[in-house]
């Protein structure tokens, strides 16, 4: 699965002033190494025009037995095998065999040196006994003004419908109750990308300038 760029560049100032202005101008940062950027079709929400819309709300009724984000610092201190063969198992499934290796996961939540993200989202499922398992996870870069919510993936086997888009609502909420500026939700770049246009305060990056017009957003996603 090859991922929309237009431009990469390696990063060497990590001032939270320098990463939101990379970001700003459409760079985001990827698991291919320390510092490294690409520019891509950016989407984000300005989180002080985003307020829930029915739709949003639907989706979080659907997803009630789900409760998070757990906010958690990377790299993390006692890494598992296991949740990298849970995001293998998911990009495999939802994408392609190969796209996302277990090692490419614990490099992600475990080297610092190696990798460009801080922060852990966890989401956990509730039972009928009141105990909770862990199992939706968002690998992420936070700052005091942005969060990127990165690399999502879940147990495929234990989510509800709707998982993705649920663990993506409940960010959003979080990011807010920071009173952070922007939160990016990755790319447009397919059909199935639609989904991210739902949400008020939405802009995407065209290559030139942040855009509000979601019908030529759509037009550019039909067309791919």
């Amino acid at each position: 699965m090859k991922y929309l760029n237009w431009n990469e560049k390696i990063l060497n100032d990590f001032s939270e002033d320098n990463i939101a202005n990379m970001y700003e101008n459409g760079y985001v940062f990827t698991r291919i190494a320390r510092g490294a950027m690409q520019q891509t079709r950016s989407v984000r929400i300005d989180l002080s025009k985003f307020n829930l819309t029915s739709e949003n709300r639907r989706i979080l009724k659907k997803t009630s037995e789900i409760s998070g984000p757990k906010v958690g610092n990377l790299p993390l201190q006692d890494y598992n095998f296991s949740i990298g063969k849970l995001a293998k198992d998911f990009y495999d499934t939802k994408f392609e065999t190969g796209v996302m290796s277990a090692q490419k996961v614990k490099e992600m939540l475990s080297d610092n040196a190696k990798s460009n993200f801080n922060t852990l989202l966890t989401y956990s499922l509730s039972s009928s006994t009141n105990t909770s398992t862990d199992i939706g996870f968002v690998i992420c870069n936070q700052t005091s003004s942005l969060l990127h919510y990165s690399y999502p993936f879940y147990d495929l086997t234990l989510a509800p419908k709707d998982m993705g888009l649920g663990m993506m609502i409940r960010a959003i909420e979080y990011a807010k109750s920071l009173n952070l500026k922007y939160i990016y939700l990755g790319s447009l770049q397919r059909p199935s990308d639609t989904y991210k246009l739902q949400f008020e305060g939405l802009e995407w990056f065209d290559g030139k300038i942040w855009s509000t017009d979601l019908e030529e957003a759509k037009k550019v996603l039909i067309t791919k």
